[in-house]
């Protein structure tokens, strides 16, 4: 017979090393973006001022065009993107970028759902610990009466 306990242990450790794996390749490597690609994916991070909470990427509305045409001008000018999205936030103001920042009030925005998934997955972990069977619990007579009264009153019969 095969214990449980090692098993379970080998594969959450199993599960741990794939996420970390994940994340490292998610998060390291790559080549730099080419000003296109900045400038394409900083179109995304700003909303059109004439818009209804549209990303100036897909506006075509002439306000849109216009920041479109100036985030490219400042990409080829050698500005890194938080320089871009601060001129067009000092500009037109902050309500139009799309990505909160990582700093203050606004930085539970991304600490919070970590914060939560974290938890949520501890409680997960705990409570399919303790759903492990009992090796140590003994059916006795008593309790084969009782489960036998209790499917007879189930069935009609008393």
């Amino acid at each position: 017979m095969i214990r449980r306990r090692p098993l379970l242990a080998a594969s959450w450790a199993a599960l741990a090393l794939v996420v970390v794996v994940a994340l490292v390749v998610g998060t390291v490597g790559g080549d730099e973006p080419t000003a296109a690609e900045r400038a394409f994916d900083l179109t995304g991070r700003f909303a059109c001022p004439v818009c209804d909470g549209q990303a100036v990427r897909d506006s075509n509305a002439g306000a849109a065009i216009e920041i479109r045409a100036e985030i490219t001008r400042r990409v080829q000018a050698g500005q890194s993107d938080d320089q871009v999205l601060r001129a067009l936030s000092d500009s037109y103001g902050s309500q139009y970028v799309l990505t909160p920042a990582a700093s203050g009030a606004s930085s539970l925005v991304w600490v919070l759902p970590v914060v939560v998934g974290i938890l949520a997955f501890a409680g997960l972990a705990y409570a399919f610990a303790r759903w492990t069977p009992r090796p140590d619990v003994e059916v006795d007579a008593a309790d084969r009466a009782l489960v036998d009264q209790a499917l007879r009153e189930r069935h009609g019969e008393r």
